[in-house]
């Protein structure tokens, strides 16, 4: 048994407290499980990590997406497969989607070309849940910038932010299959709820024992 989670969505959207719940839920239960995040979870993704939030950098969009996919192919290979393989729970803090959003939809680059090279980078390896948590980029990037100095993503203006959005929006309408989308201005422990009921009714079709939650 093996399943790869995903969590996207816009900046502020409180993928990681999200994410940090689920863990705790499925230590819980006892399943064995790993996180992860893009750019990062390699020693390679978190040098690309540095360079791709660096707000004193002024990067080309084409450029951008060829280090989140350099990043992505290092961590698909070196510890998402591998979990995977192992009969672990896979939750990756963004993945494939955010470059459709982020470097297609919101910087303009051909969704084809994206897609062609996201193939290769990742094997083709696409998640079997994507939690969407979406969010008004307006009070995303308020949250945002509570946390302190904005990156070079949170940094972009207004209608950068909006078609990236948009651009998940459409992945997900695309995918109704793979994507529990939610509200991210929902209280914390709504969302929380709705994310483990997804989860563990996917863990229990797949033959996974369920112990306390």
């Amino acid at each position: 048994m093996s399943l790869f989670i995903t969590f996207e969505g816009p900046e502020g959207s409180g993928k990681s407290t999200q994410i940090e719940r689920l863990a705790t839920r499925l230590t819980a239960a006892g399943v064995n499980h790993t996180l992860t995040r893009e750019p990062g979870g390699t020693p390679l993704g978190a040098q690309v990590r540095s360079v791709l939030l660096d707000h004193d950098l002024e990067i080309h969009p084409l450029s951008e997406f060829l280090l989140y996919s350099a990043s992505r192919a290092q961590l698909v290979r070196d510890v998402i497969r591998p979990a995977l393989q192992a009969g672990e729970v896979v939750i990756c803090d963004r993945y494939a989607d955010s470059s459709a959003a982020y470097q297609g939809a919101g910087r303009g680059l051909d969704p084809r070309f994206v897609g062609e090279v996201t193939w290769e980078a990742t094997g083709g390896l696409r998640p079997h849940i994507t939690v969407l948590l979406d969010l008004d980029p307006e009070l995303g990037l308020q949250r945002a910038a509570a946390r302190g100095q904005p990156d070079r993503l949170e940094r972009a203006d207004l209608s950068f932010h909006r078609r990236v959005r948009q651009g998940f929006l459409n992945i997900a309408a695309a995918e109704p299959e793979r994507f529990l989308v939610l509200d991210g201005e929902r209280a914390a422990h709504e969302l929380e709820h709705f994310i483990w009921d997804a989860v563990a009714a996917t863990l229990t079709a797949l033959g996974q024992q369920i112990g306390v939650r």
